[in-house]
């Protein structure tokens, strides 16, 4: 890609670009474009054939059989009976026992919680009506003194409302209480301590990434729906104790999964429409800390240093490359912006997808129509160069008919007239000065084209207007004696002029013999200098065929020609007074045209003074003083 022309916009995009996409990433939009990413991906890993987990399912004919919720904690009592004899690694019982109960059936409650190892018993954080957290709501607290630890059953959902994690930590009321999932996994390692730090938790030999500025988040990494974690009814385990045997060594989990019951049946990224209960999602939560598979959250910080990468990345494509090779190298970063979070997340670890997919989409965009933009110019570029060059083509080719007519006519009156040696040398000295101005022709004409595209400096100084007009009628004399015109040098006394005299002597000639060639023969030219207050003026009058107002207003457009000019049988291209205009308009002059159908016509040039110009060298770009004709 052309490194011209980008200066300080370029960048100043790609910045711009930078800031859009991190606002996109940090948006709702992007908040919901992360969600539905976190869940693809999720259901893109590896199933878990196996867990260390089993669910005793409190479901609908189990409560149809016990009577209902009322009559629950006689039977639960019964079936903890059974599982305790099985020697399970430890017991979760995700239902809050707050209420007081019969009270022979709290006493059989009681019983059973004492004979079962490491019990975790589920407590709730009120919430108060203006949002706050309010008191924890406990079990009995003849059931909690039976209990080996007591945790949190919260499961914490996304502003869509989908459970992907769980808060290991929750405080309220004074008082702070570790999930239940959580304190489960702690009993069935033997009941160590949990030991805090900044970035995690650590229950040995398990550190598990929960930062503490996050209020210790834990991704579930849930089983799928083909691998889902086993269970065993309630009514199954009482009617046939047998079952209990699938307990032993295992964390059992018990609750309630009738929906419509006390527990929360909460949206997961494998529901499929199937919401799932809070003690299986438990359940999830503790297989994810037994397996050791977390995924763990990138702090902003890097996922926006990852992001800057890729802005980096195809900010340099875009301007190291050109065409298909940068759209191609473009395409394969914003592929990378994509497949490397995902990449990432399937070994663990969750940047923000879109911050990094919004920045490289921003800066692709940005990069490539910057790009397009920047090669249209440089075809621009390269097509006006060329089209410059075909004007030059067409300059020369019509300006060097001047010089080899006079070089014709002259050697023609040479050698079919007998001629004094005076003339014949005067002849012979005119072709002589012909042959080299023609070979000047190719580099007047170019400087010409670079002086109109900017590229080339005047060489001004202080020339006199009498002197240039002068030479122009020396030259010009052979194509006025061949049509019997005489040129006439009209009184008149000019101060010096500022400019190019190689220049200026080209368009004075120009309007000198553009006069001769279109007036009759027998008749007077007459050219003249004079000054004003501001600035020289030189004219060339002529009393040849003339012009009405519609034809002066394109005689200064390149190619033009006259009705009366195509008719006549000079042969010409348009291309003169376009010259004339441009050399007048680079010097900051002006020209004005005067003319009358069979009447003539009079083209007067309008130059600066050399009196208060302050250096020998001055370049005037001509859009800055072009006029309308």
């Amino acid at each position: 890609m052309p490194r011209q022309g980008l200066g300080w916009k370029y960048p100043l995009l790609i910045l711009g670009s930078v800031l859009a996409g991190i606002v996109f990433g940090w948006s709702r939009i992007g908040s919901q474009i992360n969600f539905w990413s976190y869940d693809f991906l999720l259901r893109l890993r590896p199933a878990v054939s196996s867990s260390s987990a089993i669910l005793l399912a409190i479901d609908e004919d189990s409560l149809e059989s016990f009577g209902g919720l009322l009559h629950l904690r006689e039977p639960l009592a019964r079936a903890l009976e059974v599982v305790a004899r099985q020697e399970p690694a430890a017991v979760a019982i995700d239902i809050v026992l707050s209420e007081p109960g019969e009270e022979s059936d709290n006493e059989a409650l009681e019983r059973a919680l004492a004979a079962t190892p490491n019990v975790v018993l589920a407590a709730h954080l009120r919430t108060g009506s203006s949002g706050e957290s309010g008191a924890w709501q406990e079990p009995l607290p003849l059931f909690r003194e039976r209990a080996a630890a007591l945790g949190h059953v919260h499961a914490d959902p996304d502003d869509d409302g989908v459970c992907r994690r769980i808060l290991l930590a929750k405080a309220g009321g004074g008082k702070r209480l570790w999930a239940m999932a959580l304190e489960a996994y702690r009993l069935a390692q033997g009941g160590g301590p949990v030991v805090e730090t900044e970035a995690g938790l650590e229950i040995r030999p398990r550190r598990i990434p929960a930062a503490l500025r996050e209020q210790r988040p834990l991704p579930i990494a849930f089983p799928g729906p083909e691998s889902s974690i086993e269970r065993v009814s309630l009514q199954e385990i009482l009617e046939t104790p047998g079952s209990a045997a699938r307990v032993r060594g295992r964390v059992v989990f018990v609750g309630v999964v009738v929906p419509g019951g006390p527990d929360h049946f909460l949206m997961t990224p494998f529901s499929f429409g199937r919401p799932l209960s809070g003690v299986e999602i438990n359940a999830a939560a503790y297989e994810t800390l037994a397996r050791g598979d977390f995924l763990q959250t990138a702090a902003d910080s890097v996922s926006l240093l990852v992001a800057l990468v890729f802005a980096a990345g195809l900010a340099i494509c875009f301007v190291q490359f050109a065409g298909r090779r940068a759209l191609w190298l473009a395409g394969a970063l914003l592929a990378g912006a994509h497949l490397g979070p995902a990449a990432l997340f399937l070994a663990g670890h969750i940047l923000d997808f879109a911050l990094v997919g919004g920045v490289a989409w921003m800066c692709f965009f940005t990069g490539g129509g910057f790009h397009y933009l920047a090669l249209r110019g440089r075809m621009q570029t390269a097509e006006e160069q060329r089209s410059r060059y075909q004007r030059a083509v067409h300059y020369v080719t019509h300006e060097m008919r001047t010089p080899l007519t006079t070089i014709q006519g002259s050697s023609e009156m040479m050698s079919r007239y007998e001629l004094t040696d005076e003339k014949r040398q005067q002849i012979a000295g005119l072709i002589h000065r012909e042959s080299v101005r023609l070979a000047k022709l190719v580099d007047m004409f170019l400087s010409v084209e670079k002086l109109s595209a900017g590229e080339l400096a005047l060489r001004c100084e202080a020339v006199r207007p009498d002197e240039i007009l002068a030479v122009c009628i020396e030259r010009a004399l052979p194509l006025a004696e061949r049509k019997q015109i005489s040129i006439g040098h009209g009184p008149g006394a000019a101060e010096p002029l500022w400019g190019d005299r190689e220049f200026l002597e080209y368009a004075c000639y120009n309007l000198i013999t553009n006069a001769i060639k279109y007036s009759p023969p027998h008749t007077t030219i007459t050219v003249r200098a004079w000054h004003d207050r501001e600035s020289v003026l030189l004219s060339v009058e002529d009393r040849g065929y003339g012009m009405d107002a519609a034809e002066l207003k394109s005689i200064f457009r390149k190619f033009y020609r006259t009705p009366r000019a195509e008719n006549s049988q000079e042969k010409g291209t348009g291309l003169g007074l376009a010259i004339v205009e441009e050399i007048v308009v680079q010097h900051g002059g002006s020209i004005e045209v005067e003319s009358r159908v069979d009447e003539g016509s009079r083209f007067t040039l309008s130059l600066p003074r050399a009196a208060g110009q302050g250096g020998p060298v001055a370049t005037v770009r001509g859009d800055e003083h072009r006029q309308s004709h």
